[in-house]
């Protein structure tokens, strides 16, 4: 079976391009030029260059190819219009490649973002709840699903749509290590009352989605929620990490109405076609976001082994392996 991976060198396509290999597929990596892909080379993946973005440079990409996984995404930009033409044109271009080529099956990595944030606290998310876009990130991964969704239903290629939440897990990118260094300080900032919920995905999770996905029959044509067994309140999140560091937790409880308006903000800068990653991510921090996995366990055996407290300490060890002091 040989696949193409989008998104390596990157935190997800890397973990998966090593556990397909470990499984002994063909792995075939698009890598942008000018990237180092030396690691993927000596896990023993195939490298070809291309541009999601230039739909001229992915001309043969998916030559005998199987399947895709389609990982490369942006989430925090220089500016709002790199989302569009990243997330949405960039999905486009290579599911077109894709079909043309006679590919077997695509599976994209989506987001919870097309459905935004939960309507009440009591009831999670589910696949087939109408879209709610929660900002451009949102609308550009919605229009993705709804290009993804036309190909199915046009019956040019089958498809699956995996929406993993929050990831966390070795490897993680700088953001996540400024989140353990914030709580690791002891006081982090916690919007409201700390009691929203929010699905968290540890890296083994998703990629044991994504995969099974991958090979299951009863997945084409759907869209999967992909997140631990169940959700977390960010207090939780917090009082586990800060157990794990060995550090009182104190946190400063801030109130709702600041969350608020960092999200307006957010969304006054985003109109002018600006991105600030810290009013974005303080702007959503008081929201629930959190759905049920119930849809992907019935259809593919989907199983979440590792939990949160067990994908924290493996973050943790990996943070510190790499000589950073928290």
């Amino acid at each position: 079976m040989k696949v193409l991976v989008t998104g390596a060198p990157g935190w997800l396509g890397d973990s998966l391009v090593k556990e397909l290999i470990k499984k002994k597929y063909n792995v075939r990596c698009l890598v942008l030029e000018g990237l180092n892909a030396g690691h993927l080379k000596r896990m023993g993946a195939e490298i070809v260059r291309g541009d999601l973005t230039k739909k001229d440079t992915l001309k043969g990409v998916c030559k005998g190819i199987n399947i895709v996984f389609h990982c490369a995404g942006i989430i925090h930009p220089k500016k709002v219009k790199d989302l569009y033409l990243i997330n949405y044109y960039g999905t486009k271009n290579i599911l077109d490649e894709a079909i043309s080529s006679k590919v077997k099956k695509f599976v994209f990595v989506s987001s919870n973002s097309p459905l935004g944030t939960n309507e009440k606290r009591s009831v999670l998310l589910e696949e087939g709840d109408a879209y709610k876009p929660y900002k451009n990130y949102g609308l550009s991964k919605m229009w993705a699903e709804i290009y993804v969704n036309k190909m199915f239903s046009a019956g040019k290629i089958n498809t699956t749509i995996i929406r993993p939440c929050w990831f966390y897990g070795p490897n993680q990118p700088l953001r996540q290590t400024t989140f353990f260094k914030m709580i690791k300080k002891g006081k982090p900032i916690v919007f409201g009352d700390g009691r929203n919920l929010r699905s968290m995905a540890y890296i083994d999770n998703v990629i044991q989605g994504l995969i099974l996905a991958a090979e299951s029959k009863n997945s084409t044509g759907q869209t999967y929620w992909i997140a631990d067994e169940k959700p977390y309140e960010t207090l939780e999140i917090y009082e586990t990490v800060a157990e794990l560091l060995g550090v009182k937790l104190r946190p400063r409880m801030v109130p709702n109405f600041v969350s608020e308006f960092c999200s307006f903000i957010d969304t006054a800068l985003q109109i002018f076609g600006l991105y600030n990653q810290k009013f974005h991510v303080a702007g959503e921090m008081n929201k629930d976001i959190s759905c049920s996995i119930e849809k992907a366990k019935k259809d593919l055996g989907y199983n979440p082994k590792i939990s949160l407290k067990e994908g924290m300490r493996k973050s943790i060890k990996w943070i510190r392996g790499k000589g950073v002091d928290i």
